[in-house]
């Protein structure tokens, strides 16, 4: 087994869960019609579901762009930076993303976009001031694997997801608890199906939100592989990721729901890591990242 082998199943793995996910949320919307006995649930959840994926694939760059307070970066500005990306863009045999930097000393970067001719990447400027060249790379090549990858694309699509079952399941929790068809609060089957729809409700976030974090993890180690590959120096990416998982707190403008499109964790709050928390991780250990970057080189 080859390493592009590898990553062409973590690609289609990917697709699998994706696939999966919508069935779930066109499901839920299913189910939350059949207890109502209202099927135009179901209508407005698939026609909503619809719109705010065409919603997200066009508008989710520049989406990210302004949650993350990131600025557009120039040539004279971030000379470095600027040359590192257009040297591994024609490397990668992609366009050159949009620049943008983030003005935070916490180390990070992360990439979105709806494909390679529309795409950006954004740094912070405490990941410029750390990182030396060769460290600077990897982690550009890093960002580049997932343009070339279409992640950021997909990464955005699970974020409104995620977020669209959440919003179902909070509606249905209040309705069922406040509202509802009284007739068949009387029988039976109505108590069943009240009381299968309120589990429904409690767990589908849950199990919407374990996707979204194993779909980032995988891809977390896919876009590390790539990018070792482009630079053709895994030592760079992995001495950058040591630097980046050292610093001790995380961006100060950062949302849950863009945490995964970043490198590294963006929301670190100094705690011991517990089994909890390692389920609910947007990223992979970096030492278990680091670890495989530097077994490509044995």
């Amino acid at each position: 087994m080859t390493l592009y082998t590898h990553q062409d199943k973590n690609v289609h793995k990917t697709w699998l869960l994706m696939t999966m996910f919508f069935v779930v949320v066109i499901g839920i919307a299913w189910a939350f019609s059949y207890i109502f006995k209202n099927p135009s649930i179901l209508y407005i959840g698939v026609a909503f579901s619809v719109f705010m994926n065409i919603w997200s694939y066009w508008y989710s760059d520049s989406l990210v762009i302004k949650m993350s307070g990131a600025q557009p970066a120039t040539r004279e500005k971030y000379f470095d930076l600027w040359n590192a990306v257009e040297n591994l863009s024609i490397t990668a045999g992609l366009p050159m993303p949009a620049l943008y930097v983030i003005d935070d000393p916490s180390p990070n970067a992360f990439a979105t976009g709806r494909d390679k001719e529309h795409a950006a990447v954004a740094t912070t400027t405490g990941l410029l001031r750390i990182l030396n060249k060769t460290e600077l790379e990897g982690v550009i090549a890093h960002e580049l694997s997932h343009i070339g990858n279409r992640d950021t694309l997909l990464g955005t699509v699970v974020v409104v997801l995620v977020g669209f079952v959440a919003i179902i399941s909070d509606m249905f929790m209040r309705a069922s608890l406040f509202g509802g068809n009284g007739r068949d609060r009387d029988n039976r089957l109505g108590v069943i199906l009240m009381i299968t729809g309120v589990v429904l409700a409690i767990l589908a976030p849950i199990i919407a939100k374990l996707i979204q974090l194993a779909i980032s993890r995988k891809r977390e180690f896919l876009a590390d592989a790539s990018g070792a590959l482009l630079t053709r120096y895994p030592e760079g990416l992995a001495s950058a990721l040591e630097k980046i998982s050292a610093y001790p707190t995380g961006l100060k403008r950062v949302s849950t729901a863009t945490a995964h499109l970043y490198i590294s964790n963006p929301l670190k709050d100094g705690k011991a890591v517990s089994f909890m928390s390692k389920l609910f991780a947007t990223h992979p250990e970096a030492s278990e990242r680091i670890a495989v970057l530097r077994g490509m080189e044995s």
